[in-house]
């Protein structure tokens, strides 16, 4: 678990010396074409994005964003499939209020790429340094098959199974099997996998290797599904169920804070499957800002944002130079530094072609199960 003292550094050394030592933006604000690029922003005034529900990266956004450019950062926090309906449902009514969002794989697919509302990524790039494929662990990756329109920007091992310390005692549970010992009936919190998110994830994973027989008995456990990621953080830091399936660092982050009894599981014997978990971006079709999109998809993908991003989170980004070995401490294991892009591709499960042979048919089995 990550200590309060660690924590507390690791954020204090973003918000106060990120600013000067990332002078990513600055550099290339010596051209005329960028000084341009950013006045055009700042007339427009702010950009609006959507992201995960993290009330720590929103803080981090708002702040650091206006403070290397001046121009207002207009977050809404909410879980992908919310997010990704409203956006799609205000696009087709006309209005245009979002300019990005970056989130999870599956919502963006399913409700954004299908519904045509999305813009081609390469064109909003203009920085050198986000430009050049040598930056990035493996190049630029994409989610969709087109290679256009969903950009990975981050890719990791996620031990995303987490444990009330005071209830569970880790070599009680070192397989998927242990989750159906008797004595967890009614005890183990789960992130519904019938909607997007790493819930369905790794529903999707326990499919693969370990089958639907498996899916069945685990749901004769009584399982406390839910949708609201802070309720089921919160059931687990005080005990209401001693496990989770399916919840992020950062749904717990307040809590670690506080220094409840949670921790994350180590990665159980049938392995784990690799994800960009919420580090996908999508820039919405005629966005209501365009200097000020491509303003932030620069600074966002930029060294800075991305050391803010993965620290916010807790996630790995894709970027070689930004440290992401401290993540270990938080039960993220960053791909770039265990292991080969040709091994990852493998182990993957939310491209556009993942989602289609993996996560389809393990959702079909999840709503036939849990009704």
């Amino acid at each position: 678990m990550i200590e309060r003292n660690f924590l507390s550094a690791s954020l204090f050394w973003v918000l106060i010396c990120a600013p000067a030592v990332y002078g990513q933006p600055s550099k290339a604000a010596g051209t005329a074409e960028w000084d341009k690029l950013v006045d055009g922003a700042k007339k427009e005034g702010k950009v609006t994005v959507s992201i995960p529900a993290s009330a720590e990266l929103r803080k981090q956004l708002e702040e650091q964003f206006k403070k290397r450019h001046g121009i207002e950062v207009e977050v809404f926090t909410s879980r992908g499939s919310a997010a990704v309906r409203r956006m799609a449902d205000e696009f087709k009514a006309g209005v245009r209020h979002f300019d990005l969002h970056f989130g999870g794989s599956s919502s963006i697919v399913s409700g954004m790429l299908d519904e045509g509302i999305l813009d081609p990524i390469e064109p909003w790039l203009a920085l050198p340094e986000v430009k050049d494929p040598k930056q990035w662990w493996g190049g630029h990756l994409w989610v969709d098959n087109a290679k256009r329109f969903v950009y990975m920007f981050q890719a990791y091992l996620s031990e995303i199974i987490w444990y009330n310390t005071d209830l569970v005692k880790p070599n009680e549970s070192r397989s998927y099997d242990d989750f159906l010992n008797p004595k967890w009936k009614g005890k183990i919190g789960y992130l519904d996998p019938r909607t997007p998110g790493a819930g369905d994830s790794t529903w999707s994973f326990m499919w693969r290797v370990k089958g639907e027989e498996y899916l069945k008995k685990l749901v004769a456990q009584d399982l406390y599904l839910g949708r609201d990621q802070r309720l089921l953080a919160e059931s687990l830091a005080k005990g209401r169920v001693a496990v989770t399936i399916g919840l992020s660092y950062y749904s717990f982050l307040p809590f670690l804070k506080a220094g409840l009894p949670i921790k994350t599981l180590p990665t159980l014997k049938e392995g784990n499957y690799g994800t960009g978990g919420s580090g996908n971006l999508a820039v919405i079709k005629a966005p209501a800002h365009p200097n000020s999109t491509k303003v932030f998809v620069n600074w966002l993908l930029g060294r800075e944002g991305q050391e803010i991003v993965s620290r916010a989170l807790g996630q790995a980004t894709r970027r070689l130079d930004v440290d992401t070995r401290f993540l270990r401490e938080s039960g993220t294991i960053a791909a770039k530094d265990v292991m080969s892009i040709t091994d990852f591709l493998q182990i993957e499960n939310q491209s556009e072609e993942k989602l289609d042979k993996v996560r389809e048919p393990a959702a079909k089995v999840a709503h036939a199960l849990l009704k």
